[in-house]
């Protein structure tokens, strides 16, 4: 049974996971209505609601085990990346529980928390069975698309993770956000621009893609914001007013479009036996729509990770956990230890 801990960012987050069961509780605290008012994440006001928050939380885990802690055999906590207010909060929490009930502390990456949440209903499914029906799925071709990153990985059969192409600036969800910024929505934004997107055409304005070549396995949405921030100081407000959701469909389809078409010249350039999709942005519809058709002309099983694991979140800290105990620890497998990705690490025991 293991404890894990998420405080990378806005959310402050608990979750207990069984390697047979599966997760057995999780518990997420959001920020959002704290941090509206100023149209985004602010580190100092996250970290002191991490502070607040944490022993409450812990008071319902606390329930759940029946009032044994003793059933926890380790803990894990995310240790990067992340706002380093929130990671050092998380991480105090964690390693005062660690040493006080002297347990194993594992610091998590948390992209590859993202990295593996899209298989967590699999587990779920599958049980002890999982890593046999893993087999199957190796090598995955993964997508992490969230406010702070845009990657696509490769796992392969020894569970090695591999970057094949991120962001050379902005991330999409940061690029959802700061469109919809300048288009004058609340935050956060990604959302608002989906929602009055269903009443645009996706061809009203023409924004670039960026890096359409196959060879370059790049993303970039910096240039689209400067072409939106141009087309909007061209416009009056009315003309704005009238063209909001033409505006919102043709420049989340912009981002979309980008997204998919690497993703199809990646496939096409290299064998994989699935698709994933997890991170934040993996709740607009139409991403997962893109991304299911991706997976479907190249015949591959898609995995998208589910609603309550796309955003920051511990189930997916304590799944990731799970996994890299036993490809790690176990088995020794040598994983992409450098750049975004480095790999679980044993912070005390």
């Amino acid at each position: 049974m293991l404890l894990a801990i998420e405080s990378s960012c806005d959310e402050s987050a608990l979750a207990l996971f069984d390697k047979h069961q599966g997760l057995c509780g999780e518990w997420v605290h959001s920020q959002i209505d704290l941090h509206k008012i100023y149209g985004g994440v602010v580190p100092d006001l996250a970290s002191r609601e991490h502070f607040s928050r944490f022993p409450a939380m812990l008071s319902l885990v606390h329930e759940k085990l029946e009032g044994d802690w003793s059933r926890l055999d380790g803990l894990a906590v995310t240790h990067g990346p992340g706002l380093a207010a929130c990671l050092a909060m998380g991480m105090a929490v964690a390693e005062s529980l660690a040493v006080a009930w002297k347990l194993p502390l594992y610091g998590i990456n948390h992209l590859r928390g993202h990295a593996y949440s899209p298989f967590i209903a699999l587990h779920r499914e599958k049980s002890d069975a999982f890593f046999d029906a893993m087999e199957t799925m190796l090598p995955h071709l993964g997508l992490i698309v969230s406010g702070g990153n845009t990657v696509l990985f490769m796992l392969n059969e020894r569970w090695e993770i591999s970057v094949l192409a991120q962001t050379v600036d902005d991330a999409a969800g940061e690029a959802l956000d700061k469109g919809a910024k300048l288009l004058g929505l609340p935050y956060p934004g990604g959302p608002q621009v989906e929602k009055i997107a269903r009443a645009g055409k996706i061809d009203s304005f023409d924004f670039p893609r960026a890096f359409p070549s196959r060879s370059d396995w790049k993303f970039s949405f910096s240039g689209l914001k400067t072409s939106l921030r141009y087309q909007l100081e061209s416009m009056d407000d009315g003309t704005v007013a009238r063209e909001m959701s033409n505006l919102c469909a043709s420049y989340q389809e912009a981002v979309m479009d980008q997204i998919a078409r690497k993703v199809s010249q990646v496939l096409e350039a290299r064998q994989f036996k699935s698709l994933g999709l997890s991170g934040g942005v993996a709740n607009n519809t139409v991403l997962r729509e893109r991304m299911d058709s991706v997976a479907k002309r190249g015949r591959l099983p898609f995995f998208c990770a589910l609603p309550e694991h796309r955003g920051d979140n511990a189930g997916m800290i304590a799944f990731a956990a799970f996994i890299e105990n036993r490809h790690v620890i176990a088995n020794g497998a040598c994983m992409y230890n450098k750049g975004i990705f480095p790999s679980l690490s044993l912070l005390k025991a």
